[in-house]
């Protein structure tokens, strides 16, 4: 179980890693510039000013995905593999605090976590889900190593 646990949470950081940094490619190439069903060129026509800083907005949410991707995944390898009790709990509100923040698009933006494949940020929604469903399968797999200690003891 505990090897299943920090394989699967390491696959969880490696793909946020990778995503991540496909989305930094995306923002600083022209490669599927699609908002829902318009391109960010048709959408900033003549305004070049909007486009940079959408493209912009979208570089620093993917750097600091990336960012907290390779973080993920060096603590999944690193301590949480060791048995280290504080990295349970810190992979834990890591990925509560990403989900949550995505997932407040769906109440404040309007955003459906399900519908047309066009509409603008429910892929992301629905993605942050499954990603929370994964990293809470790999923890609720390594859990057995919260009996060993509290959050800030080493297992």
């Amino acid at each position: 179980m505990k090897t299943a646990s920090w394989i699967l949470l390491a696959l969880a950081g490696a793909l946020t890693l990778l995503l991540s940094l496909v989305s930094v490619g995306r923002a600083y190439g022209t490669y599927r510039d699609q908002i829902g069903p318009a391109s960010l060129s048709e959408l900033s026509a003549g305004r070049p000013e909007v486009e940079t800083a959408v493209r912009s907005r979208r570089a620093t949410a993917a750097a600091y995905g990336a960012g907290f991707g390779m973080l993920f995944l060096l603590v999944a390898v690193g301590p949480y593999r060791r048995g280290e009790v504080w990295a349970w709990w810190a992979l834990l509100v890591g990925m509560l605090v990403v989900s949550v923040l995505i997932l407040l698009r769906v109440p404040l933006l309007g955003i459906r976590l399900a519908g047309s494949s066009t509409a603008v940020g429910e892929g992301t929604a629905v993605a942050s889900l499954i990603q929370l469903l994964i990293v809470g399968v790999g923890l609720a797999l390594g859990a057995g190593r919260l009996r060993q200690g509290r959050p800030g003891e080493s297992a």
